[in-house]
Formats: structure tokens, sequence, C-alpha cells
């Protein structure tokens, strides 16, 4: 007899959906759940703006009120309590932004990041900003001390404060360290790093060897701003490879600049002056500059200062306004040192050998061990053609820079604060020595002026253009450039006072000041507006900064389109023919500027690519000035070596244009007419953490923001190859003196540091758009901390 199996039954499909569900569910909530959980986490390390604090050091109670923008406005009764207010609220804000800072300046980053930063931090050590911080603070008066001191303690208590609740910045948790107490050379470094940042000489310097090292003399002077004065020392590669000895250099970014203005009560509506300025520096989260107002019963001054350092750098005060732009002048020498074969710490120097100072600077790395890292100093400075490996036989090269020397600029910041005319103004600038900057005034009695302040170099021979023999003192610097001879102008005839990193200096201006200058389009259209408007206005000046002429297309478009006129491929005739109808304007929402201006880097990558290395190209910080130079010359029938032996301008302008249009179909589409300047150009603002994956999404979680403007118009918008806008205005600021108590301010992309801030970002679209927010010194309002002695 057959068994009969007996058959299974079928599971319902409900029960089967049910726990589909229920485990959809649970996820779902174990999603939410860890989003309310991280969104706590992040929210808990919000420094207090409300309420009383206790702060231990206080004399008397400190009131701070911060506004709607986020602006921190500090009330005490002495400056001791002012400046110890200062760094605590500062620390609030950016205590991550300012030991990140102190550790770039220092070479301390492999400490906290790892492996991957250990020629950074040698490249800092080698330069030694943190040695000449620590020179310089002994020079510092009692009050510099004093303040410097005081500064350091209120950061100091909020780092305590955060040790005892836990409650770091999520920067601080991310990557598994605790910042070490705060000290008044932190703040020197990193005044120190700004002299840095806005860059030098010695880059071009070495360049312009390498091009004599490797091509014939003319097409190396092809790219020069001008022939040398002198016959030049050239170092053959077998003594210094110059191309390997700057490999791993960090370099500024070219022209770090800006743009500053002042206009006479006699071109302006309210018949007091007009200031304007926008210092140009990298874009990123949290900004460069941190926004404050400062009173006490003897300053009241409002303005924007370095996260790190006490004072108010750029702003007014109840009778002065001022504003800076970058001079540029050549203050650093690379010098040719020859090194006794038979002892490595000696160089010659007249007819003897000197024994160079060795100094151990270890560098400790994260997860390895401590590098044991020395730094050689010669007479002229430290060695930096080695910080990467030995590149040489006997020869290296030292570097010779102001920066390096002890300085006193919180000084001159301190006295510039409490400034009421310009006489007692320029004398605060007497201690601003590194960097030189444009200074552009203007005081409520209607003067204006502009001085050209800092230490510039008066060298025996030579004019900066080349490294110099360092074993003869023929070269060396004599004196300064003295103080009352420095470039000046108080209220001129013509009613304005303009700079934009352009040349300050007429030809019979018996110093030497620089090789290089900006690009002069900016400064040109400036020029061109204010010369033909009368009866000005704050608004007047707001348009003038995020003004978006191009200059630089008004001279170059039409002459390339002349050139051009033969057969060319469609794409190609397709783009001449949108150019051809442009107003020159570089709007977010049009072709042309798109073209252009990747067309015109374009034309510097046929030209320089294909001969000189990548790593080597970043020390040509004139390369900008030296391809439009180029193009002129070409233009006026007189190419030079690098065009001819490129086929000729038409070839270049030719191929150029073809790469140009091949590389924007990859990412904008073939149809020319849908492409729009601001797809590809966009502003992020990034933070430092936001490069590595996911991360990205909660630093930068809004992505890129459609803007015009470029690296020539007066809306500074410069950009990489991706088109990804890096480089601006950080800071714009605009004042009508007919109102000592308020100005217009942006500062991208926000004020805090803190992801989950409301000051985080919120001036992002603002600083896209050109909106301004207004900051007065009298009455502010919105949440009031009061912090009160212990």
């Amino acid at each position: 007899m057959e068994a009969v199996l007996p058959q299974s039954k079928p599971k319902p499909k409900r029960k089967w959906k049910r726990r589909v569900l229920w485990v959809f569910v649970s996820l779902l909530l174990l999603l939410v759940i860890a989003v309310i959980a991280a969104n706590v986490f992040l929210s808990r390390s919000l420094p207090e703006t409300k309420g009383d604090l206790l702060l231990p050091g206080l004399l008397k109670p400190v009131t701070v009120i911060r506004d709607s923008s986020g602006i921190p406005h500090i009330t005490a009764d002495n400056e001791h309590d002012l400046y110890l207010a200062q760094g605590y609220i500062q620390a609030q804000d950016r205590l991550f932004q300012m030991d990140l800072s102190r550790r770039q300046a220092s070479g301390e980053l492999s400490e906290v990041i790892g492996e991957k930063t250990v020629k950074n931090d040698k490249y800092f050590r080698t330069l030694g900003l943190r040695r000449a911080a620590e020179s310089s603070y002994a020079g510092y008066s009692s009050e510099g001390k004093a303040a410097l001191d005081v500064f350091a303690e209120g950061v100091n208590l909020y780092i305590d404060e955060l040790k005892d609740n836990g409650k770091w910045p999520v920067e601080f948790t991310l990557l598994g360290y605790e910042p070490k107490p705060w000290t008044p050379v932190d703040s020197l470094t990193i005044g120190k790093y700004m002299a840095f940042d806005l860059g030098g000489n010695w880059e071009d310097q070495a360049f312009r060897q390498y091009l004599l090292q490797t091509f014939p003399k003319e097409k190396a002077y092809d790219l020069f701003p001008d022939y040398p004065k002198d016959a030049p020392y050239i170092i053959g590669k077998e003594e210094l490879d110059i191309e390997k000895s700057f490999a791993g250099a960090v370099i500024p970014y070219e022209f770090n600049g800006s743009n500053n203005w002042v206009v006479s009560g006699e071109k302006t509506d309210t018949g007091k002056p007009l200031l304007a300025d926008d210092p140009h520096l990298g874009l990123a989260t949290p900004s460069v500059w941190y926004q404050m107002h400062l009173k006490a019963p003897t300053v009241n001054v409002s303005g924007v200062i370095f996260a790190g350092i006490p004072g108010i750098i750029l702003g007014h005060n109840e009778n002065v306004a001022w504003g800076v732009t970058n001079t540029g002048p050549d203050v650093q020498d690379l010098y040719i040192e020859k090194r006794n074969p038979k002892n490595e710490n000696e160089f010659a120097y007249k007819e003897k050998w000197e024994k160079a100072k060795i100094i151990d600077e270890p560098i400790k790395v994260k997860d390895g061990k401590t590098i044991d890292y020395q730094v050689t100093i010669t007479r002229h400075g430290p060695v930096v053609s080695e910080f990467a490996g030995k590149s040489g036989k006997n020869t290296v090269l030292a570097l010779r820079w102001t920066a390096l020397d002890p300085s006193a600029e919180l000084e001159a910041v301190l006295n510039m604060n409490k400034a009421k005319n310009w006489n007692e103004f320029e004398k605060a600038l007497l201690k601003f020595e590194t960097p030189a900057q444009n200074f552009v005034f203007a005081s409520n009695d209607g003067t204006i002026a502009y001085k050209a302040n800092g230490k510039i170099p008066i060298r025996k021979k030579g004019d900066s253009m080349l490294p110099v023999p360092g074993w003869t003192d023929e070269y060396e610097w004599k004196s300064y450039i003295p103080f009352d001879e420095l470039p000046k102008t108080i209220n001129p005839k013509e009613g304005f006072i303009s700079t934009a990193n352009n040349k300050v200096i007429s030809d019979d201006y018996p110093y030497h000041i620089s090789n290089n200058w900006a690009q002069p389009y900016r400064q040109m259209r400036i020029q061109e507006f204010l010369e033909a408007n009368k009866k000005l206005t704050a608004v007047d000046m707001q348009s003038l900064q995020m003004d978006q002429v191009n200059l630089q297309a008004r001279e170059f478009v039409p002459q390339f389109l002349t050139i051009l006129n033969g057969p060319s491929g469609k794409q190609e005739q397709k783009a001449l023919e949108i150019l051809q109808k442009w107003n020159q304007i570089d709007s977010a929402d049009a072709t042309a500027p798109m073209i252009f201006n990747v067309w015109m880097k374009k034309i510097g990558d046929v030209l320089l690519t294909d001969e000189i290395p990548e790593e080597t190209l970043k020390l040509f910080n004139g390369r900008k000035s030296a391809i439009d130079e180029l193009l002129r010359e070409a233009l006026s029938g007189k190419p030079g070596p690098w065009i001819e032996e490129a086929g000729g301008l038409e070839q270049v302008l030719a191929k150029s244009l073809q790469e140009t249009l091949k590389e924007l179909e990859k990412t904008q589409g073939g149809d020319l007419t849908d492409w729009e300047w601001g797809e590809y150009h966009q502003v992020r603002f990034d933070h430092p953490l936001s490069s590595v994956s996911p991360l990205n999404y909660l630093f930068n979680g809004e992505g890129g923001i459609p803007v015009g403007g470029s690296s020539v118009t007066v809306q500074a918008a410069a950009f990489l190859d991706d088109g990804t806008v890096n480089h601006g205005g950080s800071w714009r600021f605009v004042m009508d003196l007919s109102d000592m108590n308020q100005a217009y301010h942006l500062v991208g992309p926000g004020q805090s540091g803190h992801v989950k801030s409301k000051w985080y970002h919120d001036q992002l679209e603002d600083w896209a758009e050109g909106k301004y927010h207004k900051t007065r010194l009298d009455k502010p309002k919105g949440d009031t901390l009061t912090l009160k002695p212990e």
C-alpha cells in the first residue's frame, strides 16, 4: 500500500507582507532615532548666547549681544575685560578654526591628521613663522602684551569649560583630539601666517631661475616682466635642480588681492566720504574673517579680525574708517648659498666659511613615529630648497623675508582702533610692518587718504628679479624705504582714491617696490565707474563691489574675433558668434563668460603645460599677467618665442578654443545655447573636513551656488579647473561716513563655525547675490549674554 505524504500548506501572503512592513517600519524608526540622536549630539555643543555665565578673571560684568547676523557686540568697563571676553567669544564660535590655523602656521597638522600632512608641516617648520612670532612677542609694549595675554586667557576659559562638560565641537570628536591651551604666540603666529597667505615673490624668483636653467635666454626672458638690470647668476641644474627643490612647496593663491576705494564728500550724495573694501582671500567655511563690535571707555570699534587675534584689523570707529588691499611688494629674496663640501653646516661668505644655525623641529605624527626634522638657517634665513630632501650638491637657496623678522602688527591694530583722525591713524601704521598693505582711509572731518604701508627693503644691488649670490655682501639689504617716503595720497583733486593690487607708483618713484602687479582690469573698472558718477551713495558702492564688467574681454575679444574670421568647425563658429554678441559682462545666466574665461586659461595651458611641469608652474605667480603680455605683443605684430613655437597666434587661439569647447561639452552638453556661466561657475565655501566623504553632506550639504563675475572683474570670483569658485571677496564692507554708527557688511558664508548654528551658512546666498546686512554701534539688539566675574 502506497504511503500518502501530508501536503504542506502555503504560508499566507498577508503574514509575509506584515513581516516586510514591520522590518521597513523598524528600519525607518531606527533611522529617525539615529537622525534625532545625531542632531542632539551636534546641537549639544552650541555655545551659550543668552543668560548669565560666570567667567573667572573678569573685573566687572561684560555684556555680549549677538545681533540678527550673529555679530557679537561686546561692551566692557575696561580693556582687560574687553579682550578677555573677545577671546572667550571667538572661541565659542571658531575654536576648531583657531586651532587648525595655529597648527597650519606652526607646522603641527600631522599631530592630529597623520602622515599626509607631513610635507606641509616640514615646509612651515622650515619657514619658521612660529619662530618669528616667538621673537616678536618680546618687542611688544606692556599694553600690547596685556591684550595678547588676556585674550589667550579668554580662549583658555572656554577650552577649560569644554573639558569640564565634554561638549566639544564635532570636528574635535571626529579627529579624536583636544586642543592645547592657547598662548599669545599662537595669536602672533596666525598673524605671521596672514603675511604668508598674502604672498611674496620668492616663487617667481625660483621660477625665473628655472626658466634660465631650462630654456634659451630669449625664450626664458619672454616670460619675465622685464629684463634683469644685471647679468644674472645662473645656477646649473647639476648644482641645484629648481624643479625638484620646490615640488612640494605650499604656494599662496596668485595675487591674494583685494579692492578698496574711498570717495570724497564732493562726489557723494550726503557730502561725507564713502569707503568700500573687499579683501580677496580663499573662500571657505568658516570665513577667514570674524566680525565683531568691541566697546569700552577707551575704544568703540566695529569690523573684522582673523579668528585667533584680538582687536579689529579692518573696519571703523566713531571717527574714522579704513580698508586694505595687498601692495604685493618684493619683500623676499632667495640667496644662493655655497655649502662647504667638508662641512654641510657651513656656508661661504666673504671668502670664509660661516657656521649656520641648526634648529631641531621634531614633527609628531598621529599613529606614527615622531620625525626628527632639522632646519638650517644661514645669515640670510632658512634654507628652503631642501625641505623635501636634498636637491643640490653644494648649492642651496635661503630665504630672506621681512615677515621672519620680529614685528608688532598687533600694536598697530590696537592703535588704529582708537584713531580719531588721519594723523593718529598714520602714526599707528608705524608698527604695521608686514604684510605691506594699501590702506585707504576716511574720517568724519572729510579727509580721505591712502598709504602703502610696511617694511619694503632697499637692496645694495639687484632688483629682486632672480636669486642672488649669498657668498658676497653685494646683494644685502641695506635699509628699508623710509616711512615718510612710502607712497601716500591725501585729499586728491580727483575726489577719490582706489587700489586693486595695481601698480601704485609712477615711473619716477625713487625706490623699487615690485616686479609684478596684478592684472589692471579691476582697477580700471573701479576708476571708470567712480570717474563717471557724481552724487554717489552707499548703494552705488555695493553695486560696484558686485560689478561684473570684464575689461579683459573688452580688450581681447574683438581682436580674437578678427584673427579667427576664417573657416572653422560648427561649434567654434557658434562660440565666436556668441562672443560677438556679448556685452562683456560676466553674468551667471550668460554663455559667453564661460567660453571666454575658460578660453583665457586654456591659452596659457596650450603655451606652457607641454614644456613646463605642473608642479613647477605653481611657482609662476605672474602667469596671468605674463600671458596677457604675450598676447598683446603678438597682437601688435611682435610674437615672442612661446607663441611662435606654438605655431603662431592664430593656431594658439584656434587650438585653445577647440580644447575649451571640448572640455566644456563633457559637463555642459553639446548645445552651446544651453550653457550658463553659473551652471559651471559655482561657490561652495568648503569646510576643511568636507573633502572626506560623507562629511561633505554634514558640513556642505547645500552644494554649489551659481555666481557671476570672474578673476578679473570687480566682483572677484576666481575658479578652479572644475568651475568651483574658491577665491574672492571674503568680506565686503561699505560705509557712508554721514552716519558713523552704521556700516554695511557681508561675511560669507556666515559668522559661526558651528554646523548647527543659525549663523553657519546664513550669508551664503546673500554673498552670491550681494545682499548686505547693517551693523550698528548704537543700541544693538539680539540674544544677550552677560559674563560675570566669579
